[in-house]
């Protein structure tokens, strides 16, 4: 009865980091029932990835893990195809604290690649396939990496710094979806080698790692500088957590969609480990296409999928197609959903939207609302949470006022942020106990929370602080408009000019006249940009995020047009 006791409190202790219980009472009863038949999910010591994968290769076995085109592997499969290549990559040296960077987009060689590094205790170092030249050079090199394994789109420009990566001594191209008369650059060999088949490929080829050990190296985006690396360890990679999200979110009859690169976390550790915590199929798309997104969600009869960044503002601008109304899809997992799409997506692709807060570098810390916050909201901290909202000043922020979010979560080891070589990220991240997001929000009389933005993507003009991210928001409202990016240039006179970077809808024009008196009925005067560029396309990561330091080094050219009155 006591270890029972003590189980049912740490699930409960895992419910309150994860988000507010009376939020999910409806599921609780259902999570800590499945989490009690599970025997070896004591709270005491997490699982790995590789042991994640290994559980469910024996309790789902024949079961569909993962579709890819017109192929499928079971879960029992997919298990064997990552013992195949750790015990190639053993072989080549890998092991404890050895980087492997994964510059593959989505194919089913990725996961194999990750599992199996994490089968050897070694750390895996998802790069950008976007990447290229000092950016791509710095990552590998800033991660030590030894081996890399890459998309053959990616060779021609791992070869081009290969020379500035001393640390490097085995490069593995796939070329499982190389054009005709692909040939590997010299010295890179070809990933099927990987893949040699043994006699028991049921067989784990690696060992126990050390809980200390780094199990990853996830980047930031680096959309305005050197991205730094998020560290995780075999000790806190919070798969038993990503478990009790799984089992609250997902059924038995679900079948997860994802088109989110796997080099990003929330494909990898959200769609994929739920996956296969639940035991239901994965499909896996290359990359996100508006304009086939629903007819994929259609044919494959996928029941979730998760969104970022603008990916709902792009849809609802696309042209109605009959497979919108023609999907199974019951819930959207939305991250940063614009508060005047959400009922608009809702109602159109006939689908319930959820909302949630995390990040890589959140220590744990997240934020949900499932249908029961206002439209807009990211929902409350957890109950028994310590958090502020504090101003430039340091003061605490009024309802309605921004601020950056901080929160209390204490000074034990796995609330610290540790960033790969890089102490004072580190230090700076946690002070004194309290995390510093970095994300400015709002909150109402009720303290529910409201995302403003990134507390580094604003402007100074007009002698007030303006929000990127709320000039974004109006400027994607117009109809013309697809998409926006908004940031800070020199100004003649003082402080920044605020440009607008957009990207129109298909078959659409922009009048600059017609633009500026749209937005100075919604924006505040000194909000409403000066400047405006029209663009085939933003620059992006490959999760959507704009990187405006691309778009800032451009800055006012000769086809600028000026939006000033």
């Amino acid at each position: 009865m006591q270890g029972r006791r003590a189980l049912v409190t740490g699930v409960m202790r895992a419910m309150w980091r994860a988000g507010d219980v009376e939020l999910r009472e409806g599921r609780l009863l259902k999570t800590l029932w499945l989490t009690a038949q599970r025997r070896s999910l004591a709270f005491a010591q997490d699982w790995t990835f590789a042991d994640l994968l290994e559980w469910s290769a024996v309790e789902y076995r024949t079961r569909t893990f993962l579709e890819y085109g017109t192929d499928s592997w079971t879960f029992e499969e997919m298990n064997q195809r990552a013992n195949r290549v750790a015990r190639q990559l053993r072989a080549a040296g890998v092991g404890p604290n050895t980087g492997v960077a994964l510059m593959m987009s989505n194919h089913p060689r990725f996961l194999d690649s990750f599992f199996a590094v994490q089968k050897l205790g070694a750390y895996a170092v998802p790069v950008n396939v976007a990447l290229m030249g000092d950016g791509l050079q710095y990552v590998i090199d800033h991660s030590d990496s030894s081996v890399v394994l890459c998309d053959c789109d990616a060779a021609p420009k791992v070869q081009a710094v290969v020379g500035q990566l001393p640390k490097v001594k085995h490069i593995w191209v796939n070329t499982a979806e190389a054009p005709d008369g692909f040939e590997a650059p010299e010295g890179m060999r070809p990933f099927d080698e990987l893949e040699v088949a043994g006699d028991d490929d049921s067989e784990n080829p690696g060992h126990r790692p050390e809980s200390d050990d780094p199990s990853m190296l996830l980047y930031t985006s680096g959309t305005t500088g050197l991205p730094k690396a998020v560290v995780s360890t075999y000790s806190n990679q919070r798969t038993k957590l990503l478990g009790m999200a799984a089992n609250l979110i997902l059924n038995k009859e679900d079948k997860v969609y994802t088109c989110l690169p796997l080099f990003h976390a929330n494909a990898l550790l959200l769609s994929v480990m739920q996956a296969l915590w639940v035991g239901i199929p994965l499909r896996l798309s290359k990359r996100f296409s508006a304009s086939r997104f629903w007819k994929e969600l259609s044919e494959c009869g996928a029941t979730i999928f998760n969104t970022v960044g603008g990916m709902i503002p792009i849809m609802l601008k696309t042209a109605e197609t009959p497979y919108e109304k023609q999907h199974k899809v019951r819930l959207v997992v939305s991250a940063a959903c614009p508060k005047d799409a959400w009922e608009t997506f809702e109602t159109r692709f006939g689908v319930t939207l959820w909302e949630f807060y995390g990040a890589v570098d959140g220590a744990g810390v997240t934020i949900a609302n499932t249908g029961t916050a206002p439209v807009g909201s990211l929902g409350k901290l957890p109950k028994n949470t310590n958090w502020r909202l504090v101003r430039d000043d340091g003061a605490d922020a009024a309802p309605g006022e921004p601020g950056e979010l901080w929160v209390d979560v204490g000074n034990r080891k796995e609330s610290t942020v540790p960033y790969w070589k890089n102490d004072k990220a580190s230090n700076d991240k946690v002070v004194d106990g309290w995390l510093h997001t970095g994300d400015l929000m709002q909150k109402d009389d009720k303290g529910f929370l409201y995302f403003v933005g990134r507390n580094t993507d604003s402007m100074r003009h007009g002698g007030e602080n303006v929000s990127a991210y709320e000039v974004e928001k109006v400027v994607d409202a117009h109809p013309s408009i697809l998409e926006s990016a908004a940031f800070g240039v020199p100004s003649p006179m003082s402080e920044e000019d605020i440009m607008v970077s957009v990207v129109l809808v298909e078959g659409e024009t922009l009048d600059p006249v017609a633009l500026r008196a749209f937005l100075a009925e919604r924006l505040p005067k000194y909000a409403v940009p000066s400047h405006l560029d029209v663009l085939e396309s933003l620059p992006k990561t490959g999760t959507h995020r704009v990187i405006k330091a691309t778009l800032k080094e451009r800055g006012v050219n000769d086809k600028t047009i000026s939006l000033a009155p």
